[in-house]
């Protein structure tokens, strides 16, 4: 994994001075802590840090082939397959990322779809002089853009475009508003008024300094109609081929890897697959527990699935003190903010691994693709047996804490809620939207940010085409049956590993965050009412009320999204550093 940005120039505009690329690579090195490499082209500059995961010796980017040079971020998991398809003499290096180069010899703008992968990669043709920047259809890993007089630059972060002064550190009120009513953002354009995401599955054409056009590749298959449904016995096989099949190119690595185990479906499955594969090392296993009385807590569970395969495991154990001394590193790294309280294991979770590995599988998107959330089910019902539309009320609504309330914060769901109008049926569609907007603005998001902050690589073999290709055609009733949802992976969990019982009630994992709050509630909610920028969207008064009643649920996640704003406005829009523990810090 790696950190990419750079800049490509109109004819006619002189190139940045070397201090600006020089500030990218510095605030890319989280990403990338093995090396920083540029190239100084005619009309554009590459710059990139590397996290050495595959060909440790000779795979440091830029890569050169013909008349393109290209950067990327990212894991290419069918490169074997292309290198068969080319052949090995026309590769130079190892690097699974010389294999996109030579796809676009071959197949020009088309190269991603040739593309098995997690990537974001920006390609610049010398001779047109044209960049090409794509992404992968997931959007598992990152990409930003913002034009400026002269070109346009790109990085894996905005923080990078901001820290280089190619972007100002101003904010969008509706993405604002969306980001307290949903916990993230939604669509191309970010937080930052001037800076925008290529959108995932995109592959974006910049000629002379300005995007020209775009072209799209979709994450989830077309789906047709007449297609005759699946019967269980079918699917179940077909599943355990493209699990087996991902998770075995998810493995390759020149480097240790791990697993994040939290006891539930999605985790558990890829265990049970990777515990059939055979391996040289035991296999490691990290999990989360949170020391609150009233937190779910699945460790033990999970400690038991790991013996069961003779896995190494660790149990990260998350204190009140830990969260309030790490908060804001915690925050900071969130630089496309998501205020998603998730964050918090994750970002403790990625510091112990980081310890031992350099790779970690994650069960991210088994919720998205196998209909696993409650909302889906609801989302189906009609409302006469209790159905609802997903998404539907915002974080503070009814509360009385904001001066204004949001209006047009839901705009970008609805905008999702049309696109997947089509889908396969009303169930497909909900699972849609998520797979559009909450997957890759909040879920990978946060997986990408908490896993690179420690330099470490983040995989999701349940986010790959095979499975997804199986996920998509399923019946309705092997994605839901009667209360349980993740039909057909829990049937095939039961098959493989009995001992994670798929079917007994499940605890959930929930961060204890309001408990938290609500011990330091008068001192916390003080502190938070007095930031400028809270004082600007909410009453002070009604802030400090919040905070003393974040022991309920509703007025709990409130007040924990108060509290990251706070934090994450002051990274990054006032560019402050972190002061010490999230009381101090707020102090100042």
């Amino acid at each position: 994994m790696c950190g990419i940005g750079g800049l490509v120039y109109t004819r006619g505009t002189s190139p940045k001075p070397q201090d600006v690329l020089d500030r990218m690579a510095v605030a890319l090195k989280h990403r990338g802590p093995d090396g920083a490499h540029f190239a100084r082209l005619p009309h554009a500059d590459l710059v990139h840090t590397r996290l050495s995961i595959i060909d440790l010796a000779g795979g440091d980017q830029p890569l050169s082939a013909g008349t393109g040079t290209l950067i990327a971020n990212g894991e290419i998991y069918n490169d074997p397959q292309i290198r068969h398809q080319i052949g090995q003499s026309h590769f130079k290096t190892g690097s699974d990322c010389e294999s996109p180069l030579l796809l676009w010899e071959r197949n020009g703008t088309d190269y991603a779809r040739g593309l098995r992968g997690m990537y974001a990669i920006a390609l610049y043709d010398n001779a047109q002089e044209e960049l090409l920047l794509s992404r992968d259809p997931f959007g598992i890993k990152p990409l930003y853009v913002t034009e400026f007089e002269g070109g346009l630059a790109f990085a894996s972060e905005p923080g990078v475009l901001l820290a280089a002064g190619l972007a100002p550190r101003t904010m969008r009120p509706s993405a604002r508003d969306e980001l307290l009513q949903l916990q993230f953002t939604t669509g191309r354009e970010t937080i930052f008024n001037t800076i925008h995401r290529v959108m995932p599955g995109e592959t974006v054409r910049v000629v002379q300094g300005r995007i020209l056009d775009r072209q799209h590749c979709s994450a989830l298959p077309d789906v047709q109609p007449d297609q005759p449904p699946l019967g269980e016995e079918d699917a179940l096989h077909r599943l355990d081929a493209a699990l087996m099949n991902s998770v075995q190119a998810h493995e390759r690595s020149d480097v240790p890897f791990g697993l994040f185990l939290s006891g539930g479906i999605d985790s558990a499955s890829l265990l049970t697959a990777m515990a059939r594969l055979p391996r040289p090392e035991k296999l490691r296993t990290w999990t989360a527990v949170f020391e609150a009385s009233n937190a779910a807590d699945e460790a033990d569970a999970a400690a038991e699935l790991a013996r069961g395969v003779q896995a190494e495991h660790e149990t990260v154990r998350i204190t009140a003190t830990m969260v309030w001394d790490h908060l804001p590193a915690i925050v900071a790294c969130m630089d496309d903010p998501v205020a998603d309280y998730a964050i918090i294991p994750t970002w403790f979770l990625a510091r112990k691994a980081a310890e031992d590995v350099r790779v970690i599988l994650s069960g991210e998107g088994g919720d998205e693709l196998f209909c696993g959330y409650g909302r889906y089910r609801s989302a189906i019902r009609p409302w006469w047996r209790g159905g609802r539309r997903m998404w539907r009320r915002g974080m503070f609504d009814g509360l009385n804490v904001l001066r204004t309330q949001p209006a047009d914060w839901r705009d970008g769901i609805m905008a999702a809620e049309v696109n997947a109008s089509t889908a396969p049926s009303r169930l497909a569609a909900a699972q849609a939207v998520d797979c559009a907007e909450w997957l890759p603005n909040d879920l990978l998001i946060k997986l990408d940010r908490c896993l690179m902050a420690h330099g470490l690589e983040g995989r999701t073999p349940l986010l790959d085409p095979v499975v997804a290709d199986i996920a998509w055609r399923l019946p309705d009733t092997l994605r839901v049956r009667g209360d349980k949802g993740k039909w057909l992976l829990r049937r095939w969990l039961e098959q493989h590993c009995p001992a994670a019982r798929p079917f007994a009630p499940k605890q959930g994992f929930t961060v204890p965050i309001g408990t938290w709050i609500a011990k330091e509630g008068e001192r916390l909610g003080t502190l938070v009412a007095q930031q400028d920028c809270i004082q600007e969207i909410a009453r002070p008064d009604r802030v400090r009320a919040l905070f003393q009643a974040a022991g309920g649920r509703k007025t709990g996640h409130a007040a924990w999204t108060l509290l990251f704003y706070a934090l994450w406005h002051r990274t990054h829009i006032r560019s402050l550093a972190p002061a010490g523990d999230v009381f101090e810090t707020l102090s100042q």
